[in-house]
C-alpha cells in the first residue's frame, strides 16, 4: 500500500457508541471487513480499521467510544506537519478543536480542526516506518 500525497483526503472514522451494531450495518451495506488496530487495542481503546472488499489496507476506521463523546463521522487530511496545519488553519479563520501530538508507539499525530462555518474535520501524519 502506498502512502496518500500530503492534502489527499486519505481516512475517514465513525464515532460510535454501539462498535458492533455500526460494524454489522456499514459491512453489510458495502461489503466492507474489520479487524482490531493493533496500537489502539494495546492502548486499551476498540479501534477497528476498516478494509473494502479487494482493497490493499485500510482506509478508515471505527472508534468505539464508550458513550464519552457524541455519535458522529469525521474525514481527515493528510498533512505532512500537523503544528504547523493548525497554525495555518488558525490564521485563515479556522479553531484548533484538539491537538494529539504525542499518541504513542505506532499512532499516528492528529488534530481535530473546525473551518470558519464551524464545520469539524481531522488532520494527521502517519506514523514514522
Amino acid at each position: 500500500m502506498t502512502t496518500p500525497a500530503p492534502g489527499t483526503l486519505a481516512w475517514f472514522e465513525v464515532a460510535t457508541s454501539d462498535a458492533d451494531a455500526a460494524q454489522k450495518f456499514y459491512g453489510s451495506l458495502f461489503d466492507w471487513t474489520f479487524e482490531a488496530n493493533g496500537p489502539a487495542a494495546s492502548g486499551g481503546s476498540d479501534y477497528r480499521n476498516i478494509k473494502a472488499s479487494g482493497a490493499d489496507g485500510p482506509m478508515g476506521g471505527i472508534f468505539a467510544t464508550g458513550g464519552q463523546v457524541p455519535n458522529h463521522a469525521v474525514f481527515y487530511i493528510l498533512v505532512a506537519d500537523v503544528e504547523g496545519t493548525c497554525a495555518d488553519a488558525e490564521q485563515l479563520g479556522g479553531s484548533v478543536v484538539s491537538k494529539h501530538l504525542d499518541p504513542g508507539p505506532g499512532a499516528p499525530k492528529f488534530a481535530y480542526l473546525r473551518d470558519p462555518a464551524g464545520n469539524q474535520f481531522g488532520v494527521f501524519t502517519p506514523p514514522a516506518a
